[in-house]
């Protein structure tokens, strides 16, 4: 049996990226309803928020696969994607952020200049979280890249599997020990992740700052 470090490759990239991009959306959504709005059950949500970063990831993985197992969808790249919509510790992080930082004063503007709710928060609100947006981005990405646990439970054939497992496999007794591809494996899986890192990381420090002075 092969397996094609290039289909890992892309594997993994899919994952990461689509992981990335609907955790830091929706987090940013959540975060914004949490300040923007003054709803009833505003204090209580955030309540169980905080709730459910307190229960290890390690305790629902058992239930996780036994209802991905149940609807069909193991060896399906989107249920390692699709979970990334609730990602409590990114809400947590970018509520934070956000309470100091937004004015309602622009809020209550584009409202009378007839913005939609959708348009303010895409075209005003995430301009304004880009620091934390882009240090949540790197964390993210570089979890969801990084992660060997979850896709060896869900992932069954080579075509599905990440470069990560593909590491793992060159180290196990399927193949001889060959450090030469090991090694470039390990820097071919590494690559990305600096190169993320170097494209977000001037944005780590503009969050550090402005959340050092926000008090």
């Amino acid at each position: 049996r092969s397996f094609n470090p290039a289909v890992g490759f892309r594997n993994s990239l899919i994952i990461s990226i689509g992981s990335t991009a609907l955790a830091v959306y929706f987090s940013s959504l959540t975060a914004y309803a949490l300040v923007a709005y003054d709803w009833k059950l505003r204090q209580p949500f955030f309540s169980f928020i905080m709730c459910v970063m307190m229960i290890p990831a390690q305790v629902t993985t058992i239930g996780f696969y036994q209802m991905v197992y149940k609807i069909g969808m193991t060896n399906h790249l989107s249920m390692l994607i699709l979970p990334a919509i609730a990602s409590p510790t990114m809400v947590f992080f970018m509520r934070q952020y956000l309470q100091p930082t937004l004015s309602m004063e622009i809020v209550q503007s584009a409202r009378i200049d007839g913005a939609k709710e959708f348009m303010i928060f895409n075209r005003i609100v995430l301009p304004i979280m880009k620091p934390a947006i882009a240090t949540q981005a790197i964390f993210c990405f570089v979890g969801s890249w990084n992660n060997l646990f979850m896709p060896s439970m869900i992932l069954a054939t080579d075509a599905k599997k990440t470069l990560p497992l593909f590491v793992q496999m060159l180290r196990s007794d399927q193949f001889k020990t060959d450090y030469g591809v090991l090694y470039i494996g390990i820097a071919v899986t590494i690559l990305p992740i600096f190169i993320v890192y170097f494209i977000l990381s001037k944005y780590i420090v503009a969050g550090v700052a402005l959340g050092g002075v926000k008090e």
